[in-house]
């Protein structure tokens, strides 16, 4: 199988279940930029961090490929001509999302309280995660604006919101770890 196909060559690609939409539809956009975000997870992941936390990444990473193949999916090409779900077998469990809660929690227990915001930065670890977070939430947002055309796979969005949790708390937590300067921002008075 060759890498290049052609067939995106007029600016068209094609969805899961071979529709062809323009490269910068919203669906496109969308699992674009979670396929964006997968490679900044990788980028953390690859860091010299904690076992668990890669083996955490690792399945965050995979479960960001169910995404993509949720928003890949239009909605008339869901279900199959036999009345499958074609992606029956895929899908955002509540179990993955239990899964980064129980992780959010273990690490706040470990973390001092919050009591302002905090500035992006500190370590080249933390920064990476911080900008992980921030494509998650353009994720979220473009999954969100999605929704409001076409149906999706509502724990899509849910896993994405909960996701940009975990790796805003990950940051801190490496802070911590790595024993790293987390700057409060304190707004100016003036």
């Amino acid at each position: 199988m060759k890498v290049y196909t052609k067939t995106g060559d007029k600016g068209t690609t094609a969805l899961f279940g071979g529709t062809r939409v323009p490269k910068d539809h919203i669906r496109i956009e969308s699992y674009g930029t979670v396929d964006e975000l997968n490679s900044h997870i990788g980028l953390i992941r690859d860091q010299d961090i904690n076992t668990n936390y890669k083996k955490i990444l690792i399945e965050i990473q995979d479960r960001l490929f169910t995404v993509g193949a949720i928003l890949a999916t239009p909605p008339d090409k869901e279900i199959l001509k036999n009345g499958e779900r074609r992606l029956k077998k895929l899908g955002i469990l509540e179990t993955d999302i239990e899964l980064l809660e129980n992780e959010i929690d273990a690490m706040e227990a470990a973390l001092p309280p919050m009591t302002h915001f905090v500035l992006p930065g500190g370590h080249t670890t933390v920064s990476y995660c911080h900008i992980a977070r921030c494509v998650c939430r353009r994720a979220e947002r473009l999954a969100v604006h999605l929704s409001h055309h076409e149906a999706i796979g509502g724990e899509a969005i849910q896993y994405l919101n909960r996701l940009s949790d975990y790796l805003f708390v990950l940051a801190r937590k490496l802070s911590l770890d790595l024993n790293a300067d987390e700057v409060k921002w304190i707004p100016r008075k003036d």
